[in-house]
């Protein structure tokens, strides 16, 4: 997946995916989360909350930009507390809204 090894095992209809196991993918710009937003959600999928979506199988992705990672774990603890709390309140990840929050817009 997305040229990374795995191993899967057939397991039948009584283990399905849910969100104990998820792949992020962290991106470097807002047209690069919504490529992959859209690519999981348009093909299928469905949005879940804070840049979380399922794929059609089930499957839980995380698409999260590094700037988001990059203001949550800030040093500037009202930074980090005003992105996440921007955070809070998106299904897919909105780097201007999340940049104007931080700013206090």
């Amino acid at each position: 997946m997305m040229n990374t090894p795995e191993q899967r095992a057939a397991s039948g209809p009584a283990f399905t995916p849910n969100e104990a196991v998820s792949f992020m993918v962290v991106t470097d710009s807002q047209d690069a989360t919504d490529r992959y937003w859209h690519a999981i959600v348009g093909h299928g999928g469905s949005e879940s909350d804070c840049g979380w979506c399922k794929d059609r199988w089930g499957h839980s992705w995380q698409i999260t930009p590094q700037r988001l990672l990059d203001l949550v774990t800030s040093s500037d603890r009202n930074e980090a507390k005003r992105a996440f709390e921007a955070m809070m309140t998106m299904k897919k990840i909105d780097l201007a809204a999340l940049e104007a929050a931080v700013a206090g817009h």
